[in-house]
């Protein structure tokens, strides 16, 4: 079985129906770890979705409750801050974004993602470590 990090993108579709919510789910049998800057991620989004309408409070609430139970390896990224600087940099893609990237690179295994925008700018990428590590979330669920 294939081990993957994650990213909020992957996550909060367990507990949000949407588009790609079956492949997500599909993860959860893999061995899943992410930076611990996932859950205020993770928070972010839920709070936006019901800034947007799309979730009474309430069921931000419940999906929250859901999330901190998931089974998910969080790592401190602390030590990563300059290589996760240096990658979003070298890819002119936000830093916060890089840190699972980066993990994944120092994990040797796959990062899957629905973030379109990152997964254009990784698979865009020279450097073929980077362009091989980043999965969307098809292709990840495909590996399971």
């Amino acid at each position: 079985m294939t081990d993957f990090v994650i990213d909020a993108s992957v996550a909060v579709k367990w507990v949000v129906q949407e588009a790609g919510t079956p492949e997500a789910l599909a993860l959860r049998k893999a061995k899943l770890s992410a930076p611990d800057l996932i859950i205020p991620e993770c928070a972010n989004i839920l709070w936006k979705k019901h800034k947007l309408g799309q979730l009474t409070s309430a069921e931000a609430s419940a999906a929250a409750q859901l999330l901190e139970r998931a089974d998910i390896e969080l790592v401190a990224m602390g030590a990563q801050l300059h290589r996760a600087a240096a990658l979003a940099i070298e890819l002119d893609h936000p830093a916060y974004d890089c840190f699972y990237l980066v993990l994944a690179l120092s994990k040797g295994c796959a990062f899957a993602t629905a973030d379109q925008r990152l997964l254009r700018k990784a698979q865009q990428s020279p450097r073929t470590d980077i362009a091989t590590a980043i999965l969307d979330l098809k292709q990840a669920a495909a590996l399971v």
